[in-house]
């Protein structure tokens, strides 16, 4: 008898284990949006899609799209609403333009600094940025995925490491509840980024 409660805790642990292996991921990135998203306290997963959540879906870590931009800082950029996907019109400024090459492709992205975030502490030193590829509508969103950058990642000769493994979805990609920036035409790669998150397979 004592075998069998042993084997019967032994399967229930293993069973747990199991279900947190599923959640785990490749990187410690994410680890850390896998347990966001389960958490139905930050998740902006439905009900109904959070019940059955096992994990986000990634491309495989690719270390070719882990590269070092330089960017080239705007002066004088003024403020503007950028559109998202309501009515609402947060207010941002163009930081600068990145200039980097993937897979031989020369590329071109401009980052934004959020206008109202300047007045939160904690999120004052981050920079956004958003990106359609040719993945985007397939095997990403549609709407493209997003970066966050720090102005303290920047090194002092004006390069940044981009590491495209580590991007993720707006909450629209999820909850239509949600009101996302729609990312510009002109942050279009003209090539697959098959490198971090990949679309979401709701309920």
């Amino acid at each position: 008898m004592k075998n069998f409660y042993f084997l019967l805790l032994l399967s229930f642990f293993s069973c747990n284990s199991q279900g947190k292996r599923a959640l785990v991921g490749d990187t410690e990135y994410q680890q850390k949006l896998n347990a966001s998203y389960k958490d139905a306290s930050t998740s902006p997963l439905k009900s109904s899609d959070l019940k059955n959540f096992k994990g986000l879906d990634f491309f495989p870590v690719d270390s070719s799209y882990i590269v070092k931009a330089t960017i080239v800082k705007t002066k004088n950029a003024p403020v503007f609403e950028m559109l998202t996907t309501t009515d609402r019109k947060p207010l941002y400024k163009e930081y600068g333009v990145l200039r980097f090459t993937i897979k031989g492709v020369d590329c071109q992205l401009t980052i934004y600094q959020s206008q109202d975030e300047l007045r939160d502490e904690k999120y004052k030193n981050y920079l956004f940025l958003p990106f359609t590829d040719d993945t985007s509508g397939n095997e990403s969103y549609g709407g493209g995925r997003y970066m966050d950058i720090m102005t303290t990642d920047i090194f002092k000769d004006n390069t940044v490491i981009l590491n495209f493994n580590n991007t993720y979805n707006p909450y629209c990609a999820y909850n239509d509840r949600y009101s996302c920036p729609l990312t510009p035409r002109k942050n279009h790669l003209n090539l697959e980024i098959k490198a971090g998150i990949k679309n979401f397979k709701k309920s």
